[in-house]
């Protein structure tokens, strides 16, 4: 009501009630001025920006374009070409919760709800990890290793959202692919991805290889191999919101290239995603174990990320 009298004052007010109205528009600025004037996406985009890097998210320029043009239904250019466009109420009412979101540190691809990975764009939640730039090139090497096999068998071991079985399903049409992980959540996330992208992936549960049978052609893996003790030091995105399971483990790796020797056919492959300071102690496990051809791929920032071998008893 005092904003509708604010607004509505007339030259048929007395002197003296206009001036109590004026008095109450210089206390209550949030009044009529703010009736008159509405939030900008311009205005929206930077104070958002600002205030995601205020809350310690490393990219908040790109973030704020990205929740802004999704609650908005937006691309990014027209964040920019509309930049003067007044928003409504329920257009910053669905901005504020994702930035709310995105403050609190979930991961942006959980707030937005699907992450591009290589030529796909998988359903992404906090069942799984978000597939991340390292593990395309866990791909990449999965087939130059596979260059000479006409139709090969794969296994993906902890297979989470289902990225790496689902992107070289992708890109080897003719390959038989199954996908295990421990967590039933994590399978069924997949599952969902491969019906929508129609794929024909073979899902099971397991504890790394107990539950398949093989023989592979090749084995590809981004096991656990965060220590517990390095949780301090994570980003809050991944120690507080991405599953625990899927992060943190201790020997993992080292059970799994033992027990790939079992599954692989003679000249078959085992890569693997690991950690940047235990990639020499991986590439000696698997020379310990047997493996020939035992390389180290760098990671996209020059990290040591990908360590594979060859099986050939």
């Amino acid at each position: 009501m005092a904003l509708t009298k604010c607004c509505k004052a007339t030259s048929k007010s007395s002197p003296r009630r206009s001036r109590q109205k004026s008095v109450a528009r210089r206390s209550n600025p949030a009044g009529c001025d703010a009736r008159r004037s509405a939030v900008t996406l311009a205005e929206l985009l930077r104070t958002t920006a600002g205030y995601l890097a205020e809350k310690g998210v490393d990219s908040p320029r790109v973030d704020a374009e990205l929740l802004l043009s999704r609650a908005l239904g937006l691309s990014r250019i027209e964040l920019y070409t509309q930049h003067d466009r007044p928003l409504n109420a329920d257009e910053i009412s669905a901005a504020r919760e994702f930035v709310r979101r995105r403050a609190a540190r979930e991961p942006l691809a959980y707030i937005l709800g699907d992450w591009g990975f290589r030529r796909l764009i998988l359903k992404t939640d906090a069942r799984a990890l978000v597939p991340r730039p390292e593990t395309e090139i866990l791909v990449d090497r999965a087939l130059a290793l596979l260059a000479d096999v006409e139709s090969p068998r794969i296994v993906d071991v902890g297979t989470g959202s289902g990225a790496i079985a689902l992107a070289l399903k992708d890109e080897l049409p003719a390959a038989t692919v199954t996908a295990v992980d421990l967590s039933p959540d994590a399978l069924a996330l997949a599952s969902e991805n491969a019906a929508a992208l129609d794929l024909a992936v073979a899902f099971v549960e397991s504890d790394l290889l107990g539950a398949v049978e093989g023989p592979f052609d090749l084995i590809a893996s981004n096991p656990p191999y965060v220590d517990d003790d390095e949780a301090p030091g994570l980003p809050p995105e991944v120690r507080d919101h991405e599953p625990k399971l899927a992060v943190f483990g201790h020997g993992e790796t080292e059970r799994l290239a033992d027990a790939a020797r079992a599954k692989l056919v003679s000249g078959g492959a085992l890569v693997l995603e690991c950690h940047e300071a235990k990639t020499d102690q991986i590439a000696a496990t698997l020379t310990a174990l047997g493996y020939d051809d035992v390389r180290v791929t760098n990671d996209l920032a020059g990290r040591a990320r990908v360590v594979e071998g060859r099986w050939t008893p």
